[in-house]
């Protein structure tokens, strides 16, 4: 498959699946790139430049919200993001829209498959 067409494949699916990563608890941003790449099994590699315009967008939205960690010891602050109601409730419509996509794909994928 071309490149592009993976690109535009995944990027219509990222904001879901950062939220879902954020469902469970607030995470920062490297936390936020290990486990897409983890439990993706790599399918989801992602760059700083690619993942924060997201969390920008989705901030903005009200989807997440971002908090600064304070530094403790010879840790550095960071800033955590957490899904907000907004986002929890958005996060299942956008699931549900999915769903519904991959269904009608998987309708007009399997008719082709019987040609």
């Amino acid at each position: 498959m071309s490149d592009k067409y993976e690109r535009q494949l995944k990027k219509g699916v990222l904001d879901m699946l950062v939220l879902k990563l954020l469902k469970d608890q607030p995470k920062y941003g490297y936390q936020i790139i290990s486990e897409l790449k983890e439990k993706s099994g790599a399918a989801f590699v992602l760059k700083d430049g690619t993942l924060y315009p997201i969390l920008y967008r989705l901030e903005d939205d009200g989807l997440v919200a971002a908090r600064w960690s304070s530094a403790e010891g010879r840790q550095v602050p960071r800033k955590y993001y957490e899904i907000t109601e907004k986002g929890s409730t958005e996060l299942t419509q956008i699931y549900r829209t999915w769903k519904g996509i991959e269904e009608g794909i998987d309708k007009i994928m399997e008719d082709r498959e019987n040609e």
